[in-house]
């Protein structure tokens, strides 16, 4: 865990040693103070499938390493590094499967080329799920 100066807290000693943050800001709203967070990145990309399933197992099985992901504002670089690295090793292992066991001819037998095809994305995305997204 980094240290709280890192981020530009400032603690002063409170009451039994208690480290009290300096220079928050917050606004009234109704009964409640709201503590005024930025971010520092503004981004128009979109989170895609492993992106999202990534972020939902974070939350689920690491909520600590999560917490320090958006704490530290690396949530969704890190999302979107996941997302483009599971299509593009998505794209290499159906290659790669293929190579080894080619699709039969789909104008002779379509159901045959659906099902051969549907197996070798799930076959792919089963092995991104271990390496990427699931560990």
């Amino acid at each position: 865990m980094s240290h709280p100066l890192q981020y530009g807290y400032k603690p002063t000693n409170g009451k039994n040693g208690i480290a009290i943050k300096n220079e928050l800001t917050y606004h009234a709203y109704g009964d409640y103070l709201i503590l005024d967070i930025e971010l520092s990145y503004d981004t128009q990309l979109t989170l895609g499938k492993y992106g999202r399933l990534r972020r939902q197992f974070l939350q689920e099985n690491t909520p600590i390493l999560y917490s320090n992901l958006v704490l530290t504002e690396q949530l969704f670089p890190h999302l979107y590094e996941i997302d483009w690295t599971a299509h593009e090793r998505l794209e290499l292992i159906q290659g790669q499967l293929l190579a080894i066991d080619p699709s039969p001819d789909k104008a002779a037998n379509q159901m045959a080329w659906v099902h051969h095809t549907n197996m070798i994305k799930a076959q792919a995305e089963e092995i991104i799920f271990a390496e990427l997204i699931y560990t």
